[in-house]
């Protein structure tokens, strides 16, 4: 009998051994498969978002809360959207930090010249072509002028907002000094009372100058973030309180906690990563393309001055901008202006990212301040006035040189 029951034990126990065995070996393939199935993440220069390194524990709990703010957060009637509006969230006009769509655009009307905007007192300068049921949208006041804006990519701008005025005014040439056919100028904007000027920052008769935006109308990502709130979706802050539907005052409706969030989650979100630079086909079309003059208002590499957040601080950058506003001729002059730009002027884009703009304008480019042309080639022919000049040279180089050069640009 003792035999029996050690052998009936030493069976039991195998057949454990054997069903703990055959558990496992599912598990592993269970995992396994996942790991198979599950689509490994991204490389960090294959994506815009992302914060800058050297946050502090603290700061990188700020900007969670900030690209929940930004990303997450799609407002109602009931939490103060519109009553008219453009959009619902800020990231359904930066979807991934990118750039917009022409679905989401934007139309600016009303001023013609530095001596203001005429139609203040209707709607100007922002259309806000959508309203919550009942309301009627806004529409385009008889003999106003009008643009229509792209919605620019967010990743790198805080890098922008710190470099110094003295940089910027560095940069400029109005009267074209050198004679190389470049005057690239900076815009002078009335100072908001609520944004906080940079250290040593350099204003004239009010104004200050302006850095973000297709016209340079905005001076730093403060009044960038609060006029968004508030002419995009309708959201009055702190900071911009007046509702854009009456044109009265009202209690904030988004808090300034909530603000500074924002903008400090713009602030710190990181550079574009160029792709592949030292592909022999990429470092060709740079060269090409400091051959072709297009880095005079392009400029690879800026500085930062001093910033409060200490990655950003006294930093090299390679954005290929100047900041500055350039005469960009009549084929992209759309009769409405902002600050002390004329009609024809705009400010350089940065094109780092450009490579990764179709990622969130659906699968096609769609480029310029209103997003005309198609591709990055349709973007350089419609280049005219102070970029004339390295339209022309991009035009006469040989296929294979062009091809180079597109190559180039689309590793930024």
């Amino acid at each position: 009998m003792p035999n029996f029951i050690s052998l009936l034990c030493n069976t039991l126990i195998m057949k454990r051994i054997t069903v703990f065995l055959l558990l496992g070996l599912a598990g592993y393939t269970i995992v396994s498969s996942c790991k198979k199935v599950q689509p490994s993440a991204p490389a960090n220069e294959a994506i815009l978002d992302g914060p800058v390194e050297g946050l502090t524990p603290a700061q990188n709990i700020i900007f969670l809360r900030g690209d929940v703010a930004f990303n997450d957060e799609i407002f109602t009637s009931e939490t103060g959207l519109g009553p008219i509006f453009v959009a619902t969230s800020c990231g359904s006009c930066h979807a991934g930090d990118g750039k917009g769509h022409p679905f989401s655009t934007l139309t600016r009307f009303g001023q013609t010249d530095s001596t203001g905007n005429k139609y203040l007192t209707k709607g100007a300068p922002q259309l806000q072509h959508r309203a919550l049921p009942g309301f009627e949208p806004e529409k385009l006041p008889e003999g106003a002028t009008f643009t229509r804006l792209m919605p620019p990519a967010n990743t790198g701008v805080g890098y922008l907002e710190a470099v110094t005025d003295q940089d910027l005014l560095a940069m400029s040439d109005p009267t074209d000094a050198d004679g190389d056919g470049i005057s690239g100028t900076v815009n002078w904007i009335p100072i908001k009372n609520y944004i906080n000027l940079q250290d040593g920052a350099v204003t004239k008769n009010g104004k200050c100058i302006g850095r973000f935006g297709k016209k340079a109308g905005a001076y730093n990502l403060m009044q960038q973030t609060a006029s968004a709130y508030n002419q995009d979706m309708g959201i009055s802050s702190l900071y911009e309180p007046i509702d854009t539907y009456t044109g009265l005052e009202i209690d904030p409706e988004v808090s300034t906690q909530t603000l500074n969030d924002v903008v400090f989650y713009l602030q710190t979100l990181k550079a574009p990563i160029q792709r592949n630079p030292t592909h022999p086909d990429v470092v060709a079309g740079k060269q090409l393309f400091v051959q072709a003059d297009c880095a005079k208002c392009h400029k690879p590499e800026l500085k930062t001055g001093y910033s409060p957040i200490a990655p950003l601080s006294y930093q090299s950058f390679y954005p290929y901008t100047d900041m500055l506003m350039h005469d960009m001729g009549p084929g992209l002059d759309d009769g409405y202006t902002e600050g002390m730009a004329t009609t024809a002027e705009w400010r350089t884009p940065a094109l780092w990212g450009l490579g990764l703009s179709k990622n969130s304008q659906g699968g096609s480019y769609f480029l310029l301040h209103d997003g005309r042309a198609h591709s990055i080639q349709d973007a350089i022919m419609l280049h005219g006035g102070e970029a004339t000049n390295s339209r022309n040279k991009y035009n006469a180089l040989p296929e294979s040189d062009k091809k180079k050069m597109l190559t180039f640009l689309e590793s930024l």
